[in-house]
């Protein structure tokens, strides 16, 4: 599609499929024990995006750190390597993940974010 003016437009649209993905979103608390968000399976795939400021959309999956606390950041928006740092620490459980980072990208304090994850 091409938008307004010269600017070309991808529109993806998705929705939760139980114990397969969820789509949703989360407040940051800004803290290391960051809030833990409930999907109703354990992730394997991750991509966040703050929507009240600028970030990255980040991601996050299980086959680059395979155990807990996962510090591989690729950014969808951008051309850069892979980062990894415990800036980008989260925990993937059972049931959801929890932000183990204080980083705004992920969990400023008061900070809207969009997510979608992947069983």
């Amino acid at each position: 599609y091409a938008g307004a003016g010269s600017n070309n437009v991808v529109c993806y649209c998705w929705h939760s499929v139980p114990k397969y993905s969820k789509i949703g979103s989360y407040t940051g608390n800004g803290s290391t024990t960051g809030p833990i968000v409930s999907t109703g399976f354990r992730p394997t795939w991750l991509m966040v995006k703050r929507v009240d400021s600028t970030s990255w959309w980040n991601i996050q999956d299980d086959k680059r750190d395979p155990v807990n606390p996962r510090i591989h950041v690729l950014g969808a928006n951008d051309s850069s390597a892979e980062i990894s740092s415990s800036n980008y620490a989260i925990d993937f459980n059972d049931d959801g993940f929890q932000l183990l980072n204080s980083f705004g990208d992920w969990n400023a304090s008061g900070g809207t974010y969009i997510y979608i994850t992947f069983a």
